[in-house]
């Protein structure tokens, strides 16, 4: 394997375990990839708000690619942000608010804005977002707008992915989860986030490890020659990825394929 010098994972799914928690050996391993001058990034659709906090004793040496890649930051510098048009985040919101069992995120730079008080909503929401207001109207928000979410309880593929379907031309429409949609500009999304992070950085696809599970995930993996989908990932992660890990996101998938293929051949 070539000299690794920049490892992406997911989260939720990938790195996290179905608890939403680390795996026991993480803190550990991650000590080894700084001590070897290896970057060590999460790409994530979940807030940067939310991200730090799980991060916080290692945050001034992370890249957190927060909101899909919409927005970066890098020892305590934002690297780039790239953000939705507020009339088309506008427009989707109105769409949201018309479809049965889904409730819309709009994500801005500094908080993630409901209107709705449904508890087991606002009960989801938590996991993902750390700073959620709610207020009357989301359309009235004052704020630079990163991505709209819908968290959909009645199976997103046929019901809330529908309605914005007709939008894949011009935007970003990704299935990121069992109950969540995300909608961000075209160009948008974790893998043109890692791309210009490696630009950035001057770190090549041949020297970059990534990881991840879900629909969210397409455009990372092929910004790698080390793509791992995980064991328990989509299909069609799986088909675009080159490899696949031994175990689980619930059995230490991510930091197993770490310890074998880098620390190991150290």
């Amino acid at each position: 394997m070539t000299k690794i010098k920049l490892i992406v994972s997911d989260l939720d799914g990938t790195l996290l375990n179905s608890n939403h928690e680390l795996p026991a050996d993480f803190w550990e391993i991650e000590q080894k990839l700084h001590d070897n001058n290896i970057i060590f990034a999460i790409a994530t659709g979940r807030q940067f708000y939310n991200i730090v906090k799980i991060f916080d004793r290692i945050k001034d040496r992370t890249l957190f690619l927060a909101e899909n890649g919409t927005y970066a930051f890098y020892k305590g510098k934002e690297l780039f942000v790239n953000p939705l048009l507020k009339e088309k985040a506008n427009e989707f919101v109105k769409i949201g608010r018309t479809i049965n069992d889904t409730f819309v995120i709009l994500c801005g730079k500094n908080a993630a804005y409901v209107e709705n008080t449904n508890e087991r909503f606002l009960s989801e929401a938590r996991n993902y977002y750390s700073r959620l207001d709610i207020v009357d109207d989301l359309t009235q928000v004052d704020d630079e707008i990163l991505k709209v979410t819908l968290c959909d309880f009645n199976h997103v593929p046929t019901n809330s992915y529908l309605y914005f379907q007709q939008y894949e031309n011009d935007f970003k429409v990704a299935i990121s989860g069992t109950v969540w949609l995300d909608i961000t500009g075209f160009n948008a999304n974790k893998g043109v986030a890692i791309k210009n992070i490696q630009k950035q950085l001057n770190i090549p696809f041949e020297e970059t490890m990534v990881f991840g599970d879900f629909l969210n995930d397409l455009e990372m993996m092929q910004t790698a020659k080390y793509s791992y989908a995980m064991k328990n990932a989509h299909h069609e992660i799986i088909k675009i990825s080159n490899f696949i890990t031994d175990f689980d996101n619930n059995n230490h998938g991510v930091t197993n394929i770490i310890s074998r293929e880098i620390l190991s051949k150290l």
